[in-house]
């Protein structure tokens, strides 16, 4: 019998499914080294760039989905890939938040100040845990890929990190420009709930999520459905 795959085909039928849909995955998860790069970077331009590559990486997300769904290009190595993204999409924006978070002054995060290290060890823990998981249901025939619940927690966690982002630079040139006027401070106090509120949803899917999909694959560790 020839080597075969976790899918059950042979390494060179993998090559079929390098679709259009999976090249946007692949090159979401090209940038995410960049959007690292610039997030850390104390430069206001860069910040402005950290926020734009983050929102197109995560619309590219939502194209690749949409194509993939539209024209029939659903494959077992985007479901694969996909969640993959996210995570690597996760990590080079929410661990670079917290090193920037703890610099203090026009870094911290509305509402939570310094970024707790709870956060990114709860927020990280869940994601290397369901990884571990989806890996392991893999090897026995079973491809996990992301449920409603995950969808939405990561939607919630982007529109955090899309806020924070934008935050950033903002408050950066509201401080060199002086606005102090009332249509930035309505502005900021919005601005600011919206980072707060998001986050503390964030974590309310990122808990609620991993237990989602224990229970709904319960199966692959041996417990009857």
């Amino acid at each position: 019998m020839g080597f075969q795959t976790s899918f059950g085909q042979p390494p060179f039928l993998l090559v079929n499914q390098i679709t259009l849909p999976n090249l946007i995955t692949i090159a979401r998860i090209i940038a995410c080294p960049i959007i690292v790069f610039l997030v850390v970077s104390p430069d206001l331009g860069a910040r402005f760039w950290a926020f734009v590559l983050f929102v197109a990486a995560g619309l590219s997300d939502v194209w690749d989905g949409y194509l993939a769904r539209r024209y029939d290009m659903i494959t077992d190595t985007g479901k694969l890939l996909d969640p993959i993204a996210d995570k690597l999409l996760l990590v080079s924006t929410f661990f670079p938040l917290f090193i920037v978070s703890q610099r203090g002054d026009l870094n911290l995060i509305p509402w939570w100040g310094a970024l707790p290290l709870w956060v990114i060890l709860l927020v990280f823990g869940r994601e290397l845990f369901i990884t571990f998981f989806r890996v392991y249901a893999a090897t026995r025939g079973v491809v996990i890929p992301a449920g409603r619940a995950g969808k939405r927690k990561t939607l919630l966690q982007n529109l955090f990190i899309g806020g924070i982002l934008l935050w950033y630079p903002l408050s950066m040139l509201a401080g060199n420009l002086a606005w102090n006027g009332w249509v930035w401070l309505t502005w900021a106090q919005f601005h600011g709930a919206w980072v707060g509120i998001t986050l503390w949803l964030a974590i309310v899917l990122t808990i609620y999520s991993m237990f989602d999909y224990l229970w709904a694959y319960r199966s692959v560790v041996g417990i009857r459905r």
